[in-house]
């Protein structure tokens, strides 16, 4: 079931142009008796415009019954830390602000989100994961900033 979900996930964000995560590692942070412990997850993209800038997101991920079959909720809260990884290049120009990556966080309109920004001015790719709701979005956030060399500005649209 994992498999054909990621598979699905995976061929639908291709289409949209956003990034599809690898799982690093999860550590469980509450034991549930019957179904998948609840967790926090790391999971890492590449950004799909800007090669050599790899983002590692943390997020909870709810276990149990309901989080074996599909239907939890996760918890609003994660994190981002976008680096370096090696050379940077830009295939093509960026936009001001574009989202690059978006994962389910509920089977009713709740999503991880995570923005990259263009800072211009200080030459810095600046990310930005939220959650989102249909009807009431979350303030947790988390912020990350990659510095471009600068003898390369940030090609902009």
């Amino acid at each position: 079931m994992r498999v054909v979900q990621a598979v699905c996930s995976a061929v639908l964000l291709a289409g949209a142009g956003l990034a599809a995560a690898e799982t690093v590692g999860a550590v469980d942070t509450a034991f549930k008796l019957i179904g998948p412990d609840h967790k926090v997850v790391v999971e890492v993209f590449d950004d799909p415009r800007v090669g050599g800038v790899s983002c590692y997101l943390s997020r909870a991920k709810t276990g149990g019954i309901k989080g074996a079959i599909g239907l939890a909720e996760d918890k609003a809260e994660s994190s981002v830390a976008c680096r370096q990884v090696g050379a940077l290049q830009f295939k093509e120009k960026l936009p001001r602000q574009e989202e690059v990556f978006s994962e389910r966080a509920s089977v009713f309109f709740k999503h991880v989100r995570v923005v990259r920004m263009v800072d211009a001015k200080r030459n810095a790719l600046v990310y930005l994961v939220y959650s989102d709701r249909l009807i009431d979005g979350s303030p947790k956030n988390s912020v990350t900033a990659v510095p471009v060399p600068a003898n390369q500005p940030v090609p902009l649209r």
